[in-house]
């Protein structure tokens, strides 16, 4: 197996270069390559997760094609012919990782939902107990407690280091009354149509984070959506309160981090064999079970 960790195509300005995707601008449109870099705690790992670029996008353009009807989104095509015609030139190392979608501007926070508490909020929860960020959550749950009714639980989108969570309130502030109360709705919809399919599916969606942009036409559905990196998937069958969930993300990660003698801080260590595979074999489970689709059998699409 090998691993793609840096991108560069020919005729194109140096991309915008975020923790795992290379954001090349076409004008009207943009190219977003997903790499197999793997970042956990806000630091990008040294070694990445063989095929990892792939199955992310190749999820993501499944949980955009099913949720169109609901939202409008940025995305499409990831089809390499089409990318492909669109750059002048063949770019074989770009297939199945690679997403053409229209030029948005991001808003300026992360719409969270939470059917779950669970880290940061978690964290925060146990200090301040369930009033935190205009939230009115009981003052008697655990770690992984299932929530009475999924929450908007937004966040600051920060440059660097960790987002924080904040309030409606300051999304209101932050982008404007109208906006903020289309994208808690929309967030809170997303994530309960995504959650009936996990169900279906044996797992439980605990929380993910959407992104939204405003477009000429209203906002649109961007970024990533409902994998394994923006998400906390946990296999159900085995899901309690107070304990360590089986999980389908890179909480397998940061599990194997909280191990080592290491402060946090860039550069991130390389990662074991082991870690490795067990992360590439449940980002593969989690896409094959939600998405319905052999990975193995997925073309250029």
């Amino acid at each position: 197996m090998t691993e793609l960790l840096r991108t560069s195509i020919p005729g194109l300005s140096s991309p915008k270069i975020g923790k795992v995707r290379d954001v090349y601008d076409l004008g009207d449109e943009v190219l977003i390559v997903a790499t197999d870099r793997i970042s956990a705690f806000d630091v990008v790992m040294e070694n990445g997760i063989p095929d990892k670029g792939a199955i992310l996008t190749q999820m993501s353009r499944f949980w955009f094609e099913l949720l169109k009807p609901l939202v409008p989104n940025h995305f499409i095509t990831t089809d390499l012919s089409l990318i492909e015609s669109r750059l002048g030139s063949r770019q074989p190392n770009l297939a199945l990782r690679s997403t053409l979608a229209k030029k948005a501007k991001p808003l300026s926070v992360e719409c969270v939902a939470r059917g779950y508490l669970t880290g940061s909020l978690y964290k925060e929860y146990r200090l301040n107990g369930g009033s935190l960020h205009g939230l009115d959550l009981p003052n008697d749950l655990e770690d992984g407690s299932k929530l009475e009714t999924p929450i908007f639980s937004p966040a600051t989108k920060a440059e660097s280091g960790h987002d924080a969570n904040i309030s409606f309130g300051e999304v209101e502030s932050r982008v404007g009354k109208q906006n903020a109360t289309q994208i808690r709705n929309w967030t809170i919809e997303l994530f309960n149509l995504a959650s009936r399919r996990a169900k279906n599916a044996g797992i439980i969606l605990a929380d993910t984070k959407f992104e939204f942009g405003e477009t000429e036409n209203g906002l649109v559905l961007i970024d990533e959506v409902l994998t394994p990196d923006s998400s906390r998937f946990w296999e159900a069958s085995d899901w309690g309160p107070g304990k360590v969930q089986p999980s389908f993300d890179k909480q397998f990660v940061r599990n194997y981090l909280e191990t080592l003698n290491w402060n946090k801080q860039p550069p991130g260590p390389k990662l074991p064999e082991d870690v490795v595979n067990g992360t590439r074999a449940r980002y593969l489970e989690a896409f094959e079970r939600l998405t319905g689709f052999p990975f193995h059998e997925l073309g250029s699409q």
